[in-house]
């Protein structure tokens, strides 16, 4: 692997090695479990990010049948990841602060876990993982609201529990992993090519960033390169997506604020930018363009720089326009702010973390594309609350066409669109992309056939998710939809 240096361990010194990276800034990005053994001994990997390092780090743990010391303690983010090791892979965290079931919450424990291998699993571990309990809360004019799973409008499925009085929360409690589509599982015995049209389904607003993360993680493991031409396309596609979220973004937001114009004027420029992508590529949510090894086809280029350039105005004066509406502006400042420590310590990514003041951007801190060549401008904030969050996304807006114009200028002698791209046996590979939403991850593994034996998907929202239910205590109930849609969120990222 060149994206990713590998680091053997041995259980015990994880502690002090967590210490170790958080002393230099450092910070971890997730941990997964996989099964290279017949036996069905498993290997745990952690992977982090080092500051002024392009590759990512991982560790590498084989802890055969013994417990391993959970790190949610040090790197809280961890969490949710060694609850789904504990109840998909049959592995066992000592200390967990949080021993209940996460994905399979409204289920009885499965036998065997799915991601196990065989059935050979150690008598403890998920076996005892309780299911999820609520807080005993009490008193005269204490409120349970069980919300969803069926919720009005057009929304994905998810329960949200609310312990409230009057219109203040007490306690919130998601359920986020009710679909079970199992994506992760959907990789195994795939080859390259099959694996990128599961990534882009992962979530479909995310598709380029899915399907980005994951041919860039392939071509990790063949030692491969995308072309010039083709990493430029690349950029191009990420910026289009990238463009249209936050136009629903802002229109959704409206929505929240009951700003019905800036609602409805939003999403008609969202469709506006989503028939500019068809134009380009034949698809409107810029499927089956990326592949591992370079791009499937060329872009339109034209239909994107005319697309660009009937929409730029409109672009700054709607959003002039909800910048100075302050009917919707009041209901954002001072609304669920996330502190710049919260953000870090459960996992904010992307626009969440820089409004909370962070200052990471993967395209410019882990440049991949064409991205390393094109500097792009990271926007911050340091109020974290839902204002920042709109501001940041404002920002990224506007920066997003100044890369499609700069990326559209640039030429290339070279049109080769891909490049060869087999990865050899027992291959891995990382690759990554920051979505409109935060950081997606990929690491995959193949077998002796060049198959994929295991792929782990690190998604934006399942850590936003995360971070976002410790602004929804505290709260009040008629913010909480405002606090919602200004995380931009989807259930899809996160029930992988």
């Amino acid at each position: 692997m060149n994206n990713c240096r590998l680091l053997p361990l041995q259980a015990p010194r994880l502690g002090k090695t967590i210490d170790e990276l958080l002393a230099q800034g450092g910070r971890m990005q997730m941990a997964y479990a996989w099964f290279p053994e017949p036996d069905g001994s498993p290997e745990l990997r952690y992977i982090a990010t080092v500051p002024g390092q392009r590759e990512f780090s991982a560790w590498q743990v084989t802890p055969g049948n013994a417990a391993v010391p959970s790190l949610a303690g040090k790197s809280p983010l961890l969490g949710w990841y060694e609850r789904e090791m504990m109840e998909l892979s049959g592995l066992d965290f000592s200390g967990h602060p949080q021993p209940e079931r996460l994905v399979t919450a409204d289920m009885p424990s499965l036998e065997p876990p799915p991601l196990r291998p065989n059935g050979n699993v150690p008598p403890h571990a998920h076996r005892a993982l309780k299911a999820p309990t609520l807080p005993q809360v009490s008193g005269k004019h204490v409120q349970l609201l069980p919300f969803g799973p069926i919720r009005a409008d057009v929304l994905e499925s998810a329960q949200f529990i609310f312990y409230y009085i009057g219109e203040g929360i007490l306690h919130y409690q998601p359920n986020l992993f009710l679909k079970h589509r199992g994506m992760e599982k959907q990789f195994e015995s795939q080859d390259a090519m099959g694996g990128v049209i599961v990534a882009e389904r992962v979530s479909g607003v995310g598709s380029v960033a899915h399907a980005l993360a994951f041919a860039q993680a392939v071509e990790d493991a063949a030692g491969c390169e995308a072309p010039p031409r083709a990493r430029w396309i690349r950029v191009v596609a990420a910026e289009l997506e990238r463009i249209y979220n936050h136009l629903h973004y802002l229109g959704h937001l409206c929505h929240t604020t009951t700003l019905k114009v800036g609602e409805a004027e939003g999403k008609l420029l969202e469709e506006r930018a989503k028939q500019m992508n068809a134009r380009a590529c034949g698809s409107r949510f810029l499927r089956s363009v990326i592949c591992p090894g370079g791009v499937r086809r060329e872009m339109d280029m034209l239909a994107v720089a005319e697309g660009l350039d009937a929409l730029r105005g409109e672009f700054d004066r709607y959003i002039s326009l909800i910048e100075r509406t302050t009917s919707h502006v009041d209901r954002l400042i001072s609304t669920a702010p996330l502190s710049q420590q919260l953000a870090f310590d459960q996992g904010g990514s992307g626009p969440i973390e820089r409004a909370s003041g962070i200052d990471r951007d993967l395209r410019r801190d882990h440049p991949y594309a064409a991205y390393g060549e094109l500097k792009p401008i990271v926007a911050t904030h340091s109020g974290g609350d839902a204002f920042a969050r709109m501001k940041v996304r404002i920002a990224e807006l506007r920066a997003s066409v100044d890369l499609l114009d700069r990326a559209m200028q640039h030429g290339v002698d070279d049109r080769a669109l891909v490049a060869p791209c087999e990865p050899p046996p027992y291959g891995e590979g990382v690759g990554w992309a920051e979505s409109p939403r935060g950081t997606v991850l990929y690491a995959v593994h193949f077998d002796g056939s060049a198959r994929i034996v295991r792929a782990k998907i690190k998604s934006a929202s399942y850590s936003n998710w995360n971070a976002f239910q410790f602004t929804a205590n505290d709260s009040n109930m008629m913010d909480y939809a405002i606090n919602e849609a200004s995380f931009g969120l989807t259930i899809a990222g996160c029930a992988r």
